[in-house]
């Protein structure tokens, strides 16, 4: 079985199996039988879309969790700095 790598493969799969699905046959007739794969393909496709858009928002987040974290950081120091200089000056004021 072919294994997906990436979110544009699997739209891929999806819509080939749509478009098969979409041709006609030979005898004009579409059985169960000839159906099932490819309901089968579309299903699994859309399974693997939805598995892999978790994945993607899940990264995201993340992502995102880390950055704010990382700006937490600065702007803490930013404020301990800032505090640091209000003290001073402070001080400065009162002498």
């Amino acid at each position: 079985m072919h294994k997906v790598t990436s979110l544009f493969e699997v739209e891929g799969l999806f819509f080939d199996c749509r478009r098969r699905m979409a041709e006609p046959q030979s005898s004009g007739v579409l059985d169960e039988d000839t159906l099932k794969p490819f309901y089968q393909r579309a299903s699994e496709a859309e399974d693997r879309l939805t598995r892999l858009e978790a994945a993607l928002i899940s990264k995201d987040e993340s992502k995102l969790i880390s950055e704010l974290q990382e700006e937490n950081k600065k702007l803490a120091t930013e404020n301990a700095k800032l505090q640091y200089r209000i003290r001073h000056l402070v001080r400065a004021i009162r002498d």
